[in-house]
């Protein structure tokens, strides 16, 4: 049974939630603890434990009710708070731009934050229906909004769902950003859900929105480019599916054998554990299709379509995925090659490769903290990713990953490769050749206590490994910030040939160790197969270094 003070506080909940299920739900805990069931304590407790905190991602948590939880209360005063914030920047009565997903609840909690912000003195812009990610931060901009919202949990599992946010110029937010507005809705939750002001005075946009977007996508495109590739789609049950035939449409491709079980949006993703495809078996329904088929290339994208992973065969091993460092280093090379002007860039925790071709072809790179709100801030960058399979392929309109236009360009490599005989493997070896071999793997470790992964950091921050892989290593902790990065939670290891970067994850309870082993590349271009052999053995020691620096 829970105290009286937390259940004087879930009383008071239920009597201003406006949501019929959750509030039903909360009032069934309720009674299951006071008739002495812990379960439903326990739960109580942990929904009630504090607030969800307002970071550079937004919000994100599992669906339910309370104040730890996604929610028409967290949502409404998240876009209050948000709302706040903006009138303090000066943005008062501008535009904001609202899509979402296909999410359990995600319509409701995007037309909350339009009525809100109406209700605020904004100009609310509220998508007709679901919508993916990239789409939205190419609308701010194209709209003059000043900001934009996206409701969504991207890959996470079912359960959940998020919040996401965008600046007038497409871009993320970054701190000090994220305690400001988790300060202003602090601020607004200290009065009744109910009171604060509402309006339906918001405007609709439907079809329009992802005319404009494919019509910007399409000119990556060239004219006279090959055209000519087979290939199969799946679109992981998210909102992709639409937007991805109607872009490869205009865009001149062939259509996709699209997987037919993931191509609908659905919440429950009934086909996979998790809906990412970085997952294992999330995209095995794609490679049987595959097999079935003889097509060039798989294309995959995350549920809300701002991701993007491929497979493709390899000679001696059948189809396999990329990594996302693999294609990281297809789509940097590809524009490199093709001379687009800017700055290549890449989070602390990919491959180390981006930069070596950059500085190779006389290009400027530079290196950032993990996540897509420091990469799409890179002044004129000509193509950023980082290596859970986002990248950005035209960063004037989408400032942000985009698995859309990713898909179209790595379309567009495919099929110029194959009008000259090759194929995704083989420009890989080609990059190898040229610039040696740089193999990467993860060690992740998920937890229920982040305890486990606090003290797993400490340890290795009070005892890192001079040596790794058999060869000296210099030790960084980024928490300290560097004269290239800010402070980060993060642990850096450097050595000729190998790259190690230790953080807990930004989204998951996972803590995670982001692997690279370097062959040269005169030893790659003397015997390919075996330095790729050799980098694949440092990795796995590597891992088992790593795992025992840190403890897990």
């Amino acid at each position: 049974m829970i105290d009286a003070d937390l259940r004087r506080t879930v009383l008071g909940w239920i009597a201003q939630d406006p949501d019929p299920e959750t509030q039903a739900r909360l009032a069934e805990l309720l009674a299951a603890s006071d008739a002495g069931d812990q379960g439903a304590s326990d739960e109580i407790t942990d929904a009630f434990a504090g607030p969800l905190t307002f970071g550079t991602a937004g919000l994100r948590a599992a669906l339910g009710p309370g104040p730890g939880r996604m929610n028409r209360v967290v949502v409404s005063r998240a876009a209050a708070g948000f709302g706040a914030w903006l009138v303090e920047q000066g943005r008062a009565g501008g535009k904001v731009l609202i899509g979402y997903d296909a999410r359990t609840n995600s319509d409701v909690f995007a037309r909350d934050t339009a009525e809100v912000l109406a209700g605020a003195g904004f100009q609310p812009i509220l998508s007709e229906g679901h919508v993916p990610t990239p789409v939205v931060a190419f609308g701010i901009q194209h709209l003059g909004c000043v900001a934009g919202i996206v409701v969504t949990a991207s890959h996470n599992p079912p359960a959940d769902n998020g919040y996401k946010v965008y600046l007038g110029d497409g871009s993320q937010i970054v701190p000090p950003a994220d305690a400001e507005i988790q300060q202003q809705i602090e601020r607004v939750s200290a009065q009744p859900v109910e009171t604060l002001p509402r309006s339906t005075d918001y405007e609709m946009i439907g079809q329009q929105l992802v005319d404009d977007y494919v019509a910007v996508a399409q000119q990556l495109v060239p004219a006279d480019s090959p055209r000519q590739v087979e290939w199969v789609y799946t679109a992981m049950h998210g909102v992709g599916a639409r937007v991805v035939e109607q872009a490869v449409e205009a865009a001149g491709f062939p259509a996709a054998h699209s997987v037919p079980q993931q191509h609908d949006p659905d919440p429950l993703f009934p086909t996979v554990a998790f809906p990412n495809p970085e997952e294992p078996g999330a995209i095995d329904l794609a490679l049987e299709l595959a097999e079935q088929t003889d097509v060039d290339l798989v294309v995959a994208n995350d549920p809300d379509a701002d991701r993007c992973a491929i497979a493709a065969p390899f000679p001696g091993v059948g189809w396999r995925m990329l990594t996302g460092d693999e294609l990281g280093s297809l789509l940097g090379d590809d524009a490199i090659r093709r001379g687009v002007d800017g700055v290549f860039a890449n989070s602390v925790v990919s491959s180390t490769l981006l930069g070596t071709m950059a500085r190779a072809a006389g290009r400027e790179h530079v290196t950032t903290l993990t996540g897509f709100k420091w990469i799409g801030r890179v002044p004129n960058l000509a193509f950023g990713y980082e290596e859970a399979i986002g990248y950005c392929c035209d960063s004037p309109h989408v400032p942000d990953k985009d698995g859309i236009t990713a898909c179209l360009t790595i379309l567009r490599l495919a099929a110029e490769l194959k009008a000259r005989g090759e194929t995704i493997a083989d420009r890989l070896d080609e990059i190898a050749r040229t610039h040696g071999v740089h193999a990467t793997s993860q060690l992740s470790v998920r937890v229920d206590d982040l305890q486990i992964i606090r003290d797993a950091m400490q340890r290795l921050r009070n005892d890192p490994p001079a040596m790794l892989a058999g060869a000296p290593v210099q030790v960084r902790d980024l928490n300290q910030g560097t004269d290239e990065l800010p402070p980060t939670d993060a642990i850096e290891l450097s050595g000729e040939r190998v790259h190690v970067v230790a953080r807990p994850s930004g989204t998951e309870p996972k803590l995670k160790c982001y692997l690279e082993a370097r062959v040269d590349a005169q030893r790659s271009q003397q015997d390919l197969k075996a330095a790729q052999q050799e980098a694949a053995a440092m990795l796995t020691l590597l891992r088992d270094e790593m795992a025992t620096a840190l403890g897990v």
